[in-house]
C-alpha cells in the first residue's frame, strides 16, 4: 500500500511540475510546490476538496454561533447567570453525569464479567439480552418508571392496599421527580456501553497473564484487580466517555423527571427567546464537554496497558460455585428492571391506546413525519459521508485531518446546541428553509454524520488504493472512480452507517422540539407532549414503535462487538 501512494505521489508530482516549470511565475511554482507538500504530493481534486470544506463548515456553525453570541450576550448576562444560575446548573449537570457514569461502569463491568467469564447458566442468550435497554430511549424509559413508580402510579396504589407497609413506614416513599429518579433512569440505559466494550475486550483477553499471576499465588480477585482490571482500562474509558457526553447533552428524561440540567435550561431559555442566555449556558456546557474530553484522553496516554505476549490463549471460564444463584439473581434483576418492566408497560397500554382507536390516521401521520425527516438525514449523512472518509483515506494532510475533526462537532454537542446554531443560520442567512422539515433534516446531519462516517470508513479500510489506480489508469476522472469503483464496493458499510443515522434521528427529542414547524410533530415529539399529560395510551404506542425500530442499531453494535 505504501508502493502505491508512492507512486501516485510521483504521477501528481509530475502533472503539477507543468504548472509550474520554468515559463510559469515564480509564486506560482512557489504555491504550487506548497499544495504538493501539504497533500504530500497527493492533492485531491477541487470537487472533493470544495465537499469536504463546505460540510466541515456547517458541522462548526453551532459551536461558533455559541461562541459569537455568548461573547457577544453582555456583561449584564454574565453576571447574572454567574450568580444565580450557572452554579447551581454545574452541580446539577456535573453530580448526576458523575453519579451515573460510576454507577454504569460498575454495573456495565460487573455484568461483562459474570456473562463473560463464567459459567453463568445461558450466558449466550444473557450476551444479548444485557444490551437491550439500548434499543430503549431514556426519555421513553422514564415515561414507563413514571407510570410505574410516579405519585399516581401503579406502585403508590399498591402501597396505599397494603395496610401494614403505610403503618410501618407512613406514606408511599419514591419520588421519582428528583436526582435519584433521574439516576435511576439514566444508569440503568446507559449501562450497555460499558457492558458491550468491556464483554469485547474480555473476550480477547490473553490467559498467559493469568496464569503467570495464579503461579505468583495470587488469587481469583488479586488478577481481577491487578491483572484484568488494568487491561479492561481502555474498554471502561471508552465506555465512560460515552456514558459522560449522553448524559451531559440528554433533555428528555430530565425534562420528563423535572430535573433541571444545562440541556433543560438552554432549552427553557430558548422557548423564552431568552437568545443570549442560552447561548452563555450553551458555551459552558461545551466548555464542560471538552474538559471531559480532554480529562479521558489525559488519563489513557498517562495510563497505558499493553497484551505483549507472542501466544494467545483464550480466557478460562471460571465456576461461580456457590455464587451461581447470587450471580443469576443480580443478571436476572438488571435485566428486569431496565427491559421487561419498561417494554410490560408500553404493551400494556399500547393495547389500552389500540382499543381506544388512538392508532389512527393521526398517528400514522406523527410515523409518516419521523421517516420522512429521519429518512432524509440518512441519506444525506451517507451522500456526504462518502466523500468525506475518501479524502482522509486517499488524501492525508493536515487539511484533511481538520475537515475529518470538525466532521465529528455536531457528534459532541447536545441537541439543543446545535438547534440553536440552525436556527441562527435559518433564519438570519436561509429564511426560506426556516420552519420546514428540511431544518430538522440538517441538524439531524450535525449530530449524526459521524455514525455514518465511522461505518463507511471501516469499509473503505478494506479497499485497496490499487482499484483507484487501475480505475484511473483507464482514464477515468477522480468522481467517476469514486462513483463507480469506490461507492459500490463500500455500499454494505455506507447502507448501514445510514440505518444507525435512520434510528438516532427518530429517538433525537431535543433538535425537533425546537426546530419543528407549525404542525409537524414527530412519535417522539408526541411521546413527550402526551407523557407530560399523562395521556399515556396516546404515548404508549409510538414509544413502542420507537423501541422496535432501535432494534436495528442493535444488531450492528453486537455484530460489531
Amino acid at each position: 500500500m505504501k508502493q502505491d501512494k508512492q507512486q501516485e505521489s510521483k504521477q501528481n508530482k509530475e502533472q503539477y511540475a507543468k504548472v509550474g516549470d520554468k515559463k510559469s511565475p515564480a509564486i506560482l511554482r512557489f504555491i504550487n510546490r506548497k499544495w504538493l507538500n501539504v497533500w504530500k504530493g497527493n492533492p485531491p481534486g477541487p470537487v472533493l476538496l470544495l465537499i469536504g470544506l463546505f460540510v466541515a463548515f456547517v458541522m462548526s456553525v453551532p459551536i461558533l454561533y455559541v461562541i459569537w453570541r455568548s461573547l457577544s450576550a453582555g456583561a449584564d448576562s454574565w453576571m447574572r447567570l454567574l450568580g444565580d444560575r450557572i452554579p447551581g446548573l454545574l452541580w446539577n449537570t456535573l453530580s448526576l453525569t458523575g453519579a451515573v457514569t460510576f454507577s454504569a461502569v460498575l454495573i456495565g463491568v460487573s455484568l461483562a464479567w459474570i456473562v463473560v467469564r463464567t459459567d453463568l447458566p445461558g450466558k449466550k442468550v444473557w450476551q444479548w439480552m444485557m444490551a437491550l435497554p439500548l434499543v430503549i430511549p431514556p426519555y421513553v424509559g422514564a415515561v414507563t418508571y413514571i407510570i410505574v413508580f410516579g405519585p399516581s402510579g401503579w406502585a403508590r396504589d399498591l402501597w396505599q392496599e397494603i395496610t401494614w407497609l403505610n403503618n410501618l413506614f407512613g406514606g408511599y416513599p419514591v419520588n421519582i421527580y428528583s436526582f435519584w429518579g433521574v439516576f435511576t433512569v439514566l444508569t440503568l440505559f446507559t449501562y450497555p456501553y460499558v457492558f458491550l466494550i468491556a464483554s469485547a475486550s474480555l473476550r480477547k483477553m490473553n490467559r498467559n497473564f493469568e496464569e503467570v499471576a495464579r503461579s505468583q499465588g495470587m488469587t481469583t480477585s488479586q488478577i481481577f484487580f491487578k491483572v484484568n482490571l488494568p487491561l479492561l482500562r481502555p474498554a471502561i474509558g471508552a465506555g465512560a466517555i460515552l456514558i459522560s457526553l449522553y448524559v451531559l447533552s440528554d433533555f428528555g428524561a430530565i425534562a420528563m423527571l423535572r430535573y433541571v440540567t444545562f440541556t433543560a435550561a438552554i432549552y427553557y431559555q430558548r422557548a423564552g427567546f431568552d437568545i443570549p442566555s442560552a447561548s452563555v449556558l450553551s458555551l459552558v456546557l461545551i466548555v464542560l464537554t471538552i474538559i471531559i474530553l480532554w480529562i479521558e484522553a489525559r488519563t489513557r496516554r498517562k495510563n497505558k496497558y499493553y497484551q505483549t505476549s507472542n501466544t494467545y490463549k483464550e480466557p478460562d471460564t471460571l465456576s461461580l460455585g456457590k455464587w451461581k444463584p447470587l450471580a443469576v439473581l443480580y443478571v436476572a434483576g438488571v435485566f428486569t428492571v431496565a427491559v421487561i418492566l419498561p417494554i410490560s408497560v408500553l404493551i400494556y397500554w399500547t393495547v389500552i391506546g389500540a382499543t381506544a382507536g388512538t392508532i389512527d390516521a393521526r398517528f400514522f401521520g406523527f410515523a409518516w413525519n419521523s421517516i420522512k425527516v429521519s429518512g432524509l438525514a440518512a441519506i444525506l449523512c451517507m451522500v456526504l459521508a462518502t466523500p468525506i472518509i475518501y479524502l482522509k483515506s486517499r488524501h492525508p494532510s493536515a487539511i484533511s485531518t481538520v475537515i475529518d475533526k470538525l466532521s465529528y462537532a455536531g457528534y459532541a454537542l447536545p441537541g439543543v446546541i446545535v438547534a440553536l446554531g440552525m436556527v441562527f443560520i435559518f433564519n438570519n442567512h436561509i429564511p426560506a428553509l426556516y420552519n420546514t422539515f428540511y431544518m430538522i433534516a440538517i441538524a439531524f446531519v450535525v449530530r449524526f454524520l459521524p455514525q455514518a462516517m465511522q461505518s463507511g470508513e471501516a469499509s473503505l479500510s478494506l479497499v485497496s488504493p490499487r482499484m483507484d489506480e487501475a480505475a484511473r489508469s483507464l482514464g477515468y476522472p477522480a468522481w467517476k472512480v469514486m462513483i463507480k469503483v469506490i461507492i459500490p464496493t463500500i455500499l454494505p458499510g455506507i447502507l448501514a452507517g445510514g440505518a444507525l443515522v435512520f434510528v438516532s434521528s427518530i429517538k433525537e427529542l431535543p433538535a425537533t422540539l425546537m426546530l419543528r414547524p407549525p404542525g409537524f410533530d414527530t412519535l417522539a415529539v408526541r411521546v413527550y407532549y402526551e407523557a407530560s399529560e399523562a395521556l399515556y395510551h396516546q404515548a404508549a404506542p409510538g414509544a413502542l414503535l420507537i423501541v422496535l425500530v432501535s432494534i436495528i442499531p442493535l444488531h450492528y453494535l453486537l455484530r460489531k462487538y
